[in-house]
């Protein structure tokens, strides 16, 4: 990729489009003079219980002083700047323990297809409205320029009308001349229009790839929907054909998301080495103005560039950008009904047996090479795991990597666990696992999951966070964008209260305190990250990355979590995002 692609200045957000109430902009700067926040709820997050501070004195970057006005004052020295927070609340800013940073942007860019509250994606109908509108948009014509396809991300069956996947034939009502695709939200499905499966040659007696499927008609011609390693050959492609303008535009959005967001660490969460390679370019050119980490995918063979400068043992930045490890792939989503479960689906998805578990990715003996290859090169290693079947491989070859590499600080993390059972969880305390658990799904599909896809008492157990954190664990919680939006609050909302979008709590008994939510996203986050050092708390000498809220998480009724704002996001002692006055 050309240095082109960075043209996005480090605080240039000013330009970028926002909402009407929204602004974001870069901080003046204050020279060598420290700058006091103060007559707020400033709360550090150090300890087990909320701690609070009078005033913090952010200077050259990081904080100088966490404590009493008056000695604050003095800790600034001469010509310090005064900022008055006017009774709201100043918080370490959350770090995003697992998303798609790239696919943020990505996704940004193509048709919104997401259910209600999100998006337009209620019923077929409104699937199809929406990208004929969107592919006269300018967005549309630009993207369908650069990449040759019709795009449309986010649709979900589970909150459609039909309780289906739209098929080739809905989507031939949108182009019957160029090929379409569009995404399931959870990012492992996806469909094609007849013109795109003629394009690539899909047909009846194309085979079922290794890890993947072509779900068919009674006839046994494919319908359109791919499962899988079956989508992820046709979407990953669609994703490399981004140039230097595409690709400006694709980071450009998610840095305005994630920052927008309070996340002012970020996660590229499993890169192809296409995205490896834009990574770096941006890094390169020091046009980063949040912290991002990537883990490429182990499975595309990662020896290479586990070698780059911007790969660092001890877990340094450089240019605001790092390597973080590797990302392993053990199954699907349990929303799609692609996860690998010991037991039966509650109800299977169309055209299988009563027995359909869904199916792992690899073979026991390929996991526990990957996991090996991590441990031998003591790479961090996140696992995608959602069915406790993938849970059981994925512990089983921790377990043997560690007996034969000792690699005593790992930190290796299960990404989702959505249905980690509770027997497990005594093996993630004995082999150091940290859990990055996925509560969002309490809200987004905890009906569909009672409904269809687990039953009780199985669902009420998704993300059991309560027994995590009480095992003694270091828990945190994430987004999985653009699987949701980076909402740092609807997470909190979800990890606190588990309501679903029919207002029932799903699993009482694994809600968590409002003060352990923010712990999984600052404190918790950061020891999942190795920076604990530097964030995580509003502690003297660690970065002045901070968040400003409209309201005091810990003050308010916990059901009214998901209606507090961001008000400005603070990297290193700048602000990079505000909202207008």
């Amino acid at each position: 990729m050309k240095n082109s692609i960075l043209s996005i200045l480090a605080f240039a957000i000013l330009t970028v489009s926002c909402k009407k109430d929204e602004k974001l902009a870069a901080d003046q700067g204050s020279g060598n003079k420290a700058t006091v926040y103060y007559n707020g709820d400033i709360i550090t997050m150090e300890g087990k219980k909320p701690t609070y501070a009078q005033a913090i004195v952010v200077k050259d970057g990081k904080i100088l002083f966490v404590g009493k006005e008056e000695e604050a004052m003095k800790q600034a020295g001469s010509g310090h700047i005064m900022v008055d927070l006017k009774g709201k609340t100043m918080l370490p800013a959350f770090l995003d323990a697992h998303s798609h940073f790239l696919n943020v942007g990505f996704t940004a860019s193509v048709a919104n297809l997401l259910p209600p509250p999100d998006g337009p994606g209620a019923d077929f109908a409104s699937i199809i409205n929406a990208v004929n509108q969107y592919k006269n948009s300018a967005d549309g014509k630009t993207m369908l320029k650069k990449f040759g396809w019709i795009l449309g991300n986010g649709y979900d069956d589970s909150q459609l009308k039909e309780a289906d996947h739209p098929k080739a034939a809905d989507l031939d009502k949108i182009s019957s001349t160029e090929p379409v695709v569009i995404v399931h939200q959870s990012g492992h499905l996806g469909v094609l229009n007849s013109y795109a499966m003629k394009m690539l040659g899909i047909n009846k007696d194309t085979k079922d790839p290794v890890g993947g499927k072509y779900r068919r008609n009674a006839d046994g011609t494919p319908n359109g929907v791919l499962e899988e390693g079956a989508f992820f050959a046709v979407l990953f492609p669609i994703l490399g054909k981004g140039d230097a303008e595409a690709n400006t535009m694709f980071i450009d959005k998610a840095l305005v998301e994630y920052a927008k967001n309070g996340y002012l660490t970020v996660q590229e969460g499993r890169a192809t080495l296409q995205q490896m390679s834009q990574l770096e370019d941006g890094a390169n050119s020091k046009k980063f103005y949040l912290d991002i980490v990537s883990y490429p995918d182990v499975a595309l063979g990662v020896e290479k560039i586990m070698k780059s400068p911007y790969y660092s043992p001890t877990h340094h930045y450089k240019n605001k950008y790092r390597i973080g490890g590797v990302k392993l792939t053990l199954d699907g989503s349990p929303q799609g009904k692609t996860a690998w479960l010991s037991h039966p689906y509650h109800i299977p998805p169309a055209g299988e047996k009563a027995d359909y578990k869904g199916q792992g990715v690899m073979t026991d003996q390929q996991a526990d090479d990957y996991v090996a290859l991590a441990f031998k090169n003591k790479w961090q290693l996140l696992c995608h795991t959602n069915g406790d079947a993938a849970i059981d491989q994925y512990l089983k070859a921790i377990d043997l990597a560690e007996k034969k590499y000792n690699y005593p600080d790992h930190r290796t993390v299960l990404i989702h666990g959505q249905t980690l059972r509770k027997d497990q969880i005594p093996e993630l305390v004995r082999l150091k696992v940290i859990p990055s658990l996925f509560p969002m799904h309490t809200f987004y599909w905890g009906d569909w999951h009672v409904q269809s896809v687990l039953g009780h008492p199985r669902a009420d157990y998704i993300s059991p966070m309560r027994d995590a954190i009480d095992a003694g664990l270091i828990t945190t919680s994430h987004h999985d964008a653009p699987v949701t939006f980076p909402n740092s609050m609807r997470v909190l909302d979800a990890t606190v209260n588990r309501v679903t979008r029919s207002g029932k709590i799903l699993g009482p008994n694994q809600r968590i305190t409002p003060y352990e939510g923010l712990k999984t996203l600052t404190e918790w986050a950061a020891i999942q990250y190795f920076e604990e050092n530097s964030k995580g708390t509003l502690t003297k000498g660690k970065l002045a990355d901070l968040v400003i809220l409209d309201k005091n998480p810990l003050k308010i009724k916990p059901l009214d979590l998901n209606t507090i704002q961001i008000l400005e996001s603070i990297k290193e002692g700048n602000t990079v995002f505000k909202i207008k006055k």
